[in-house]
């Protein structure tokens, strides 16, 4: 039983996406503060912060080590953050007297925030391949079918002809733009998070900028000052993803709109009926049309939790936890929906 469509046992094969779903799931985030805290103390000892004998342990302790998840949900429901517990287990698996060294000098957000980034760097990579591939998939519909006739519609309404070139240029364009953003994008979201209790790095005195750039070096994310409470990278991105989806959805409607008009598009694949064996719904572009809209909706609650009270909001930040996983995976559904889409073209235009 799941409550998210991405997760359902059987709607998740209509809008799920297993490969961001491996990104984005519990494991892939234990993986990415452990690869924190491991760095962390490795650079801390480089800079000496902590001693190397502290930091060989923590490393060799850490790359073994087994979360126990039903403590993790205990500590979570009582501190309203999981890391509290986690470096509980984290210290009592490394023993004195080299356990008071984890986590040194870092807080809560430090750690998750920065395991997001990491765990969003994976995806950048992989939106940025599937992107590509629906632009040479579109550039392949109007290479196969770019001359053929087709019937331009402003309004709803019937308007001039114009060329299959025509349209799938309005399909192929924000698509080659997206990505173009998405490469801008991921020079400011793809930074290191690392400001201690107020942002101030107080406990590593006048070592704590070149621990920070260390130790952004070593996750390989690019240094920047802490960020903790100034949210417009996490919301540029989430924008971002409603632009591609929404792109997509364009698409989806235009294909849905050309099938219902019938006689210029053929469609492969599924979409059967129970109640009438004859029809072949375009489901691929119905849910391209849902997924550019739950995005959408979803957009203003990014912009809601941009508003973090001084240097560290509770609220704001639970609700991006809420928020932005179900729009990375509404995007990475979105984007094998489109290809789904476009291999599913038989012929497009006006029969010569």
């Amino acid at each position: 039983m799941s409550i998210s469509a991405f997760e359902h046992p059987f709607l998740s094969g209509l809008a799920g996406d297993s490969e961001v779903a491996v990104l984005l799931g519990a494991q892939a985030e234990i993986d990415a503060m452990l690869a924190f805290e491991t760095a962390l103390a490795e650079v801390e000892a480089e800079h000496g912060v902590i001693p190397d004998a502290a930091a060989l342990a923590i490393a060799a302790t850490l790359t073994g080590f087994t979360a126990d998840f039903d403590a993790l949900k205990a500590g979570t429901a009582r501190d309203g953050v999981v890391i509290p517990e986690f470096v509980k287990q984290m210290r009592s698996a490394v023993v004195a007297p080299h356990a008071e060294h984890v986590h040194f000098g870092a807080t809560s957000q430090d750690v998750i925030d920065t395991a997001l980034i990491l765990r969003l760097k994976r995806v950048v990579a992989l939106l940025d391949q599937r992107l590509a591939s629906l632009e040479a998939g579109f550039e392949s519909l109007s290479d196969r079918f770019g001359q053929s006739a087709l019937m331009g519609h402003t309004r709803m309404q019937a308007a001039i002809p114009i060329t299959v070139a025509d349209r799938v240029e309005s399909w192929r364009a924000p698509i080659a733009r997206s990505r173009e953003r998405l490469s801008h994008s991921a020079k400011h979201l793809l930074v290191v998070q690392f400001g201690g209790a107020a942002g101030t790095l107080e406990k590593l005195g006048t070592k704590g900028p070149a621990v920070r750039a260390s130790l952004a070096a070593r996750l390989g994310l690019d240094d920047a000052p802490q960020w903790q409470s100034q949210r417009d990278r996490i919301a540029d991105f989430a924008n971002l993803l409603a632009l591609i989806t929404g792109s997509l959805g364009k698409f989806g409607q235009d294909v849905a709109l050309l099938a219902q008009m019938g006689g210029e598009i053929r469609l492969t694949g599924g979409g059967g009926s129970s109640a009438m064996p004859h029809k072949q719904n375009p489901v691929p572009a119905e849910l391209l049309v849902t997924l550019a809209r739950y995005n959408a909706v979803q957009l203003s609650g990014m912009h809601q939790a941009m508003v973090h009270e001084q240097e560290r909001s509770g609220a704001a930040w639970t609700l991006e936890w809420l928020i932005l996983p179900q729009m990375v995976m509404a995007t990475g559904a979105a984007t094998l929906a489109g290809l789904d889409l476009i291999e599913s073209i038989a012929s497009l235009g006006k029969p010569s």
